[in-house]
């Protein structure tokens, strides 16, 4: 039984797509005015072919506008060939590959299928190959039940949309909905007259069919790679791009008058799939739509509901039994796997997949990761020489010798009683572990680490760049891949309508539609933006004073819990330890908290500044979410490490904050083991709840309710397709992929744990050591199982994010001199010893910090009650530096105290200047390009000129053997083959020396 064509007409205002055949058939050809889309009445097992057609050539048909749509009615029942299951790549034809895929969710308020329609599905194949011949019998018709308006105008707008797709030159496939409700998916194939015309347009680096080695320079050089080679085998993933890396393409931007240059063996994998669907998502970017309001691009329809997603899709499957291996199934053996941990990271092979942007990501992390080594080494080596040395502390000794009886004045009133020092024993000791003379030699040596490390990371930054082909990358070229963003085009719009330019209007409308980019007198202006920037400046200044809020709040929570605790005898003597722990993890919680307001905050903010265009956007986003994190990350540690304990007063006129509650004190050690307690609970807090609650437990819970969601919606669906999905629809199911920020962020933050205290805690690289080499696993393993596969992005640096690295370890030198000077009790000993003490040791530094107060001048109601000590105290002692009772002006600041500020201001400043000085003279030692990767880029330059010179010998001469049988033919043949030469190159018969240098291939 077969059913005929139907001609049917279109509906109002939707994409003209004909068949080639629609003018013809029935032996005439539509009314004017009107066109037809064919659809045959029912499937047919038959195939008909349709050769391709150019993009760049005109369409045939009475209206050029037109484009060739065959109709494919596929049986979901139906069974499916093996050939058919493995490609799940392509289109249904099984040689089209799928580049890119559109997806959408459409419902209907009411839907049936004429008889003899169940369970078909259909498949809108343009520009293609591949066709159903339809059964001749009785027709068969599509009865749509009543959309409701807006499902209808989002529909147009698709249609809209592919039509112009279609236009550019790319191909479609798409399924019928042929249900109430559901997804459908667009596939997306790009032919090859489509990837060179846009690969020419974007300048993509090809390689050449010229190969040349790379030398490793001198002979010790290359004795030294080979054994260091050998050494690290075992550390190597198992990957291709491992196993030669000696030899190099030329490489040069693909041109479509030049493909001699190019080792073109199959047009279908010349460009890898990273590239394909990178050309294809430029296109989508650049598409507009007339009927969504000349919106530009895919974004934009995204934006507006249109579409609900659009992505590449991924290399086939990572866990497949089968024996195929895939670039995503190596790269989960080989990197995403924790049994992987400790080898080197395929940074090539990530390249390749998932672009050079994300490629840079990876590269610096790996990198910050393996400098993360040493500077662990020396961590753990300066706390084992606090350990080795704490027996050896005369401070601390006398602080834990009892019979120095030093009886300390009350730490609150009334109830607190007098206390001997000897008590803080294993406070002061604990303090010695990290505030020895070994905290300031590593000081220094961390400030040169950060700028070691950066001077590496741009030294490795220029070695990729130069394997990747980045060199080349020019600022107009990323320019022309930069698009406006679809809230700039609406707040453009607005604004003109506001204005009622409505010819203004049309013509921001008509370069839209034209070239994807506004006139310079269509951009916003500062006027425009003013209410935008005046709002972010009001909010962040709010965000940061509800921070420093938060951290006053968590300061009276101390001193209230502190005085409540004091009050009953059981919990007095652990008041300290109590207090000090359940405000480092209030603090914690409330980080945490806060990190993931301010994310979302900054995100608002951003879109209220209307940037023009992504990168624009993600800068601006990047500087304020780091402001408002870092505020909110290190504020209780700033107030531990330079505020606690320096506005408390003295005994006798103390500063309160509420009526009978004081200022806190530092302990009797110093605040330097509290800010030690205060920044490893939190460094090591904030990772392990982030990578396991954040980055692992949120994730599965989403997805785990996205599969309960798809099982209740299950009703619908064929049991054949869900045996057998496709890949487009397992990648549905992944997480989008919402960009770097998040990665770099965390890392930043951590790096500013690193840097900015680690003269208060040495420890600190250890732990981020620790940290990273998981991280780098849980970051790669969420890109290649869990996530959609991202576009590739062509960048040559990881852009302003390098600027803020720079930014820390600059800033750290200062805090650290600070903590020194000011926290620590280095400076204070170092003036005592060579001022102050009779045999050039510490005996009698802890007497000589202790002043004396006479307890008969305490305020009437602050003494202590039922004092504990046997005899009556006279004198008791607090730490500071000021005159005693008997002296002319009592509880004065002392000469020491003036000495010791002007000692510690002066560390600062010399401390400060040398490791600056130190920091400017390792750049300068170290090149920012590398000399042999130099060397590598001007020998490169030269032979692509040498390559481009012997192929145009090579061409003019095929060209003149056939011209000289024709008599005046050679000179036309040469005229012909020179003008094909390739830019910024001169006639071949003026470059005669191969060792010249030129800079402009």
């Amino acid at each position: 039984m077969s059913f005929p064509l139907t001609d049917i007409p279109l509906l109002p205002g939707s994409p003209r797509r004909l068949s080639p055949q629609a003018g013809t058939r029935g032996g005439q050809g539509p009314k004017h005015g009107q066109q037809y889309l064919q659809t045959p009445g029912a499937r047919a097992p038959g195939l008909q072919g349709s050769s391709s057609r150019d993009p760049g050539q005109p369409r045939g048909g009475e209206n050029a506008r037109s484009s060739s749509v065959i109709n494919n009615y596929l049986d979901a029942n139906e069974p499916v060939s093996l050939e058919a299951r493995l490609s799940r790549m392509h289109f249904h034809d099984n040689r089209r590959k799928v580049d890119y895929v559109l997806a959408y969710h459409y419902r209907k308020r009411g839907m049936h299928l004429a008889q003899g329609f169940p369970g078909h599905s259909l498949a809108i194949v343009s520009n293609g190959e591949t066709g159903k011949e339809p059964h001749a019998g009785g027709p068969g018709d599509i009865e749509l039940g009543p959309l409701d308006a807006l499902e209808e105008e989002r529909k147009e707008q698709r249609e809209e949309f592919e039509h112009n797709l279609m236009e550019a030159g790319l191909e479609l496939e798409k399924d019928l909905e042929n249900k109430s409700q559901g997804s459908i998916f667009v596939r997306i194939h790009a032919p090859w007259q489509v990837l060179a015309r846009e690969a020419e347009f974007l300048k993509i680096k090809v390689p050449t069919k010229k190969m040349y080695e790379i030398k490793a320079g001198g002979s010790i050089a290359k004795k030294f790679s080979a054994a260091l080679q050998k050494l690290s085998s075992p550390l190597q993933p198992r990957v291709p791009e491992h196993s030669n890396n000696k030899m190099k393409n030329l490489s040069y931007p693909f041109s479509r008058e030049k493909m001699y240059l190019y080792n073109i063996q199959e047009k279908d994998t010349f460009f890898d799939n990273a590239t394909r669907s990178r050309i294809v998502h430029e296109i989508l970017k650049r598409t507009a739509c007339s009927r969504a309001n000349n919106t530009m691009g895919i974004n934009s329809l995204i934006a507006n509901n249109i579409y609900e997603a659009a992505y590449p899709l991924h290399d086939g499957e990572y866990n497949s039994p089968e024996d195929d291996m895939n670039d995503r199934k190596l790269l989960y053996q080989e990197w995403a796997r924790y049994g992987v941990f400790y080898k080197f990271q395929p940074i090539d092979l990530i390249r390749k997949y998932f672009g050079e942007k994300i490629g840079l990501y990876f590269a610096w992390l790996g990198l910050y990761t393996s400098f993360l080594i040493p500077s662990s080494v020396i961590g753990v080596i300066v706390f084992l020489y606090g350990c080795a040395t704490i027996e050896e502390d005369i401070p601390s000794r006398e602080m834990c010798d009892q019979q120095n009886a030093f009886v300390m004045c009350p730490l609150c009133d009334k109830s607190c009683d007098y206390w001997n020092l000897s008590s803080a024993c294993g406070t002061a000791r604990a303090s010695h572990l990290f505030d020895n003379p070994a905290t300031v030699f590593f000081s220094i040596f961390m400030a040169l680490w950060a700028t070691m490390f950066l001077e590496n990371w741009k030294r490795l930054q220029m070695r990729l760049g130069y394997f990747w082909d980045l060199t080349g990358i020019e600022e107009e070229e990323e320019r022309a891949q930069e698009h406006s963003r679809p809230e700039y085009e609406t707040k453009v719009r607005e604004k003109m309508l506001k204005e009622g330019n409505k010819s203004a209007v049309q013509k921001l409308e008509t370069n839209t539609m034209e070239s994807g980019h506004e006139d310079d007198e269509d951009k916003l202006t500062w006027k425009d933006r003013f209410p935008g920037y005046l709002m972010n400046f009001a909010s962040i200044l709010f965000m940061i004073a509800l921070t420093f809020s938060i951290v006053f709040g968590v300061i009276v929570y101390r001193i209230t819990t502190a005085a409540a605790l004091s009050l009953n005898k059981a919990t007095r003597s652990n008041v300290r330890v109590t207090v000090t722990a359940t405000a480092v993890i209030i603090n914690l919680v409330v980080i945490l908290i806060l990190d993931e307001i301010y994310g979302a905050v900054a995100k608002w903010l951003t879109k209220i500044e209307v940037p023009k265009t992504e990168q624009t956007f993600e800068e601006r986003l990047i500087l304020k979410a780091f402001l408002l994190k870092f505020v909110n990350a290190y504020s209780p540690i700033f107030y531990v490490a330079f505020f606690k304990g320096r506005f408390v007063g003295r005994p006798g006129s103390y500063v309160y904050v509420f009526d009978g509650y004081r200022m806190e004190e530092c302990a009797p050690g110093g605040c330097l083991m509290e800010l030690c307690v205060q920044l490893s609970i939190i460094m090591l807090g904030k990772q392990l709840i982030q990578n396991n609650i954040f980055e692992i437990g949120v994730p599965k819970l989403k997805k785990l309710f996205r599969k309960l969601k798809d099982e209740t919606e299950a009703g619908e669906t064929d049991s054949a397709h869900s045996k057998h999905p496709e890949q487009w629809d397992l990648d549905y199911s992944l997480e989008p992929y919402t960009g770097l920020t998040p990665e770099y962020m965390e890392m930043i933050i951590q790096f500013g744990f690193v840097t900015l205290f680690v003269a208060s805690f040495p420890l600190a690289p250890v732990f981020a050591l620790l940290n990273n080499v998981i991280e780098v696993r849980l970051d790669a393993k969420k890109f290649v199982t869990e996530l959609r596969r991202p576009d590739a992005v062509r960048t040559k640096d990881i852009g302003i994010w390098f600027d803020i690295l720079s930014g820390i370890g600059k800033f750290s030198v200062i805090s650290n001199a600070f903590v020194i000077a000011i926290t620590s009790d280095f400076i204070p000993r170092l003036v005592y010893q060579y001022s102050y003490s009779h045999n050039g040791t510490l005996h009698g530094f802890v007497n000589h910090t202790l002043s004396f107060f006479n307890v008969s001048q305490l305020k009437e109601g602050t003494q202590p009650e039922n004092s504990q000590f046997d005899q009556e105290v006279q004198f008791c002692r607090f730490k500071d530096y000021r005159e005693p009772p008997w002296a002319p002006n009592p509880y004065e600041f002392s000469k020491q105290y003036w000495f010791v500020l002007s000692a510690r201001l002066a560390f600062v400043i010399i401390f400060q200047n040398l490791v600056m000085f130190l920091s400017v003279l390792v750049d300068w030692m170290i090149p920012d390009i590398p000399t042999d990767i130099s060397d590598q880029i001007k020998k490169e330059k030269s032979l692509l000129v040498d390559f481009f010179l012997k192929e145009e010998h090579e061409k003019l001469k095929l060209m003149d053997e056939p011209a000289l049988r024709s008599p005046g033919g050679g000179d036309r043949s040469r005229s012909r083959a020179a003008s094909s030469a390739p830019s910024g190159q001169s006639q071949p018969g003026s470059v005669m020396s191969s060792g010249s240098q030129h800079t402009n291939v």
